[in-house]
């Protein structure tokens, strides 16, 4: 199949036409936190025996500042459903 042709396929794909998120889906997203403040708020949950979904996944930044924008990108393309950043 061409390029063009394959697009088409995957566009015409029952996922696709119907919009509807299949029963059971969670999203995947990644917390990127500042060491100081967001990550500090997220140790102090855990410490409170608070939980969050598992399909969170923090990581943990020196700075908000030091946050490049490909991190952002990266995520998206490996797979990511969402991204946070807190700082």
């Amino acid at each position: 199949m061409a390029s063009g042709e394959e697009e088409r396929a995957v566009a015409d794909s029952p996922e696709r036409v119907s919009g509807e998120i299949p029963s059971g889906w969670q999203a995947n997203i990644i917390a990127f936190a500042c060491h100081y403040c967001a990550f500090a708020a997220a140790d102090l949950a855990g410490v409170m025996r608070l939980s969050y979904s598992p399909n969170v996944k923090v990581v943990r930044l020196p700075c908000t500042g030091k946050l490049d924008h490909s991190y952002v990108l990266r995520a998206f393309e490996r797979g990511i459903d969402g991204v946070f950043v807190a700082g």
